[in-house]
Order: C-alpha cells, then sequence, then structure tokens
C-alpha cells in the first residue's frame, strides 16, 4: 500500500513531522485526492485481482504520456502510485530525462518498490524517452540481464556498405531512437524477460508496414537466441500502436511465432481518445504462452471461462 502522509491532518504533524513528498499540496486538493482515492481502490479491487504469493503474477503495461515533462501536481502522482501498487510488476512507456516525477511516485509506493530504465533514445523523433520497469521487490527481482535488445539485419548492412533506401533508413531510426528495452526478471521459482516495445506510429498502411519491419527485426532476435532461457520465456509488450485495419497482419506476425494475447485484452481501447474519435488498442501484451506460461482463466457469470486481462479506466474513477 502506498503512503499517504501527505494526506495527514495538521494535527498528525503537530505530534509527529511525518516526511512528505508533496510538502506545498494545497488542503483543497488533499481533500479532493482522499476522495479520489477511495473512489480508484474500489475500482482497482474490482478490476485486478488480488496478487497471491506463489499463485500468481500481476503485469501491466501503461504508456504514461512524457512521465517528467507534463508538470504533473501532487494529486495525479497519487493516483499514478495507486494504480501501480494495484500489479507486481510494470512496463512503462515514455519516461522522460526528467526524473523527478517518477522519483516522487517511488516515494509514495514505499521502499518495497524499484524501478529500472533504459538509456534515453536520442536523435529526430526520439524525444529523448526511456523505457522503465517499476516492481514490488517483495514477489519480483532482476536476473542482472537488462539492456537495448540487439536487432541486426542484411538491409541495415546495406545502409552502411551506402544502399540505405528508405525501408532500411527507417529500422535503423528503429534501432537507434526506439531501440526494444529487454530486462530479465524472477518472481517466485521462474524467470523469464520483457521486452519493453514502442513502435512506429500513425495510422497509414505504409506506416502498418513499416511495424512489421520492426517486429521482424525482433522475433529474429528471438530466433536467434533461442535456447536461452531470457529468450524462450518472453513477454512482449508496450506502446505497440497498433490500428484496426491495419495492424491485422502483424498480430498474425506475433501469432506464428508463439506469442499470443490474453481473451480479456483482445479488442479492448487502451489510449484515452479525444473527444469525438474513437479510441484505439496500442498499448498491447502477448506472452510466449505454453508450459511456462498460462495465463490465468475467470469464470464468468454464465458459467463459462475466459482468459483474464482488461484495461483499467482510471479515469472514471478520478475525472467523473
Amino acid at each position: 500500500m502506498p503512503f499517504y502522509n501527505d494526506l495527514r491532518s495538521q494535527a498528525d504533524f503537530r505530534e509527529r513531522d511525518f516526511e512528505q513528498v508533496i510538502p506545498d499540496m494545497p488542503h483543497h486538493e488533499k481533500l479532493r485526492c482522499i476522495d479520489g482515492l477511495a473512489a480508484l481502490r474500489s475500482l482497482l479491487a474490482s478490476a485486478v485481482n488480488p496478487g497471491r504469493t506463489e499463485a500468481n503474477l500481476l503485469v501491466a503495461s501503461w504508456n504514461i504520456a512524457n512521465l517528467g515533462d507534463r508538470g504533473r501536481h501532487g494529486e495525479a502522482l497519487y493516483y499514478i502510485a495507486e494504480t501501480l501498487a494495484a500489479f507486481d510488476l510494470i512496463a512503462v512507456q515514455e519516461v522522460t530525462t526528467n526524473r523527478r516525477d517518477l522519483d516522487r511516485i517511488m516515494r509514495i509506493l514505499g521502499p518495497n518498490w524499484a524501478y529500472i530504465y533504459s538509456d534515453p533514445a536520442r536523435g529526430p523523433g526520439a524525444n529523448d524517452e526511456s523505457s522503465a520497469y517499476i516492481y514490488n521487490t517483495d514477489g519480483v527481482r532482476p536476473t542482472g540481464l537488462s539492456g537495448e535488445l540487439t536487432v541486426w539485419t542484411e538491409a541495415m548492412e546495406a545502409a552502411l556498405n551506402g544502399n540505405p533506401d528508405a525501408e532500411t533508413r527507417s529500422l535503423t531510426r528503429f534501432a537507434a531512437q526506439r531501440p526494444p528495452y529487454i530486462t530479465g526478471f524472477t518472481t517466485r521459482w521462474k524467470a523469464f524477460s520483457l521486452i519493453n516495445l514502442h513502435l512506429q506510429p500513425g495510422r497509414t498502411h505504409a506506416e502498418a508496414r513499416q511495424r512489421g519491419k520492426e517486429l521482424e527485426l525482433v522475433l529474429a532476435a528471438l530466433a536467434a537466441n533461442k535456447g536461452q532461457r531470457w529468450a524462450d520465456h518472453t513477454i512482449l509488450l508496450g506502446d505497440m500502436n497498433f490500428h484496426a485495419g491495419r495492424d491485422e497482419p502483424n498480430i498474425e506476425q506475433l501469432h506464428q511465432a508463439g506469442f499470443w494475447e490474453s481473451e480479456g485484452l483482445i479488442g479492448q481501447t487502451t489510449n484515452v481518445p479525444a473527444p469525438g474519435t474513437d479510441g484505439h488498442a496500442f498499448d498491447r501484451m502477448f506472452l510466449s504462452v505454453g508450459d511456462y506460461f498460462r495465463i490465468a482463466k475467470r469464470k464468468l457469470p454464465d458459467g463459462s471461462t475466459r482468459e483474464q486481462g482488461g484495461v483499467v479506466p482510471i479515469y472514471d474513477a478520478v475525472m467523473g
């Protein structure tokens, strides 16, 4: 459970000098935050299965847009921390070089939480963004593997030899500006890896084909390392920017490689659409399902079962 020292009454502070993360939080904002946290905790309790030692692992992916550069105030940071605390391990995209907000979120979460982040991507369009993994150390520990996944093709080699066509330039930008970030973790007695992806954005067919080429690089790297534990027990997740009617071939490519999405996530809107526009399933999670990974199932009211997984509509609780 996160630490709520900032939300204590003045009487508490007169009795003891509690450490504060956001000491300048106005009183009216504290009161609103308390109400929002109560609503959010109720929503999370109904939307997310409780963690159970040695029985399940709760994994999430969250593109917290421009984390660090949006100037989020204390109330928003508390809502982010409360949501993160409902899971064991969270992949985060769009972490900026300004770590102030991330560090404040970690202080709210408490000493049993830690994070690992990648080197910021550089170059035009890269926005100096990092990927990060936030995890509860009570149940999840890093294995020691962490870094950018090495992707290479003959097309890239041709580019270095003076034959840089448009497709090759795009792939080299992916490798340099949005490199897949791989990190190994262990939980209970299982070791596995997560690959945090941020694929080519855009809704055109050409951009969807580019996402397919980027996935080819990732899957080729995994195939080349087959037989190593980190390559065989892997979760691909992150901001994949898939569009309905454009990226079905890319999803099929993942299926052919043995990566599958939970039934509970298929077709779910994962971004916050602008008013009057349709939502998209940009943020995705695909597991190499087999003897090692199993997606837990939930019994439905009609007696049937469905694989667990979904999108937590946190704005329903805190933006009403």
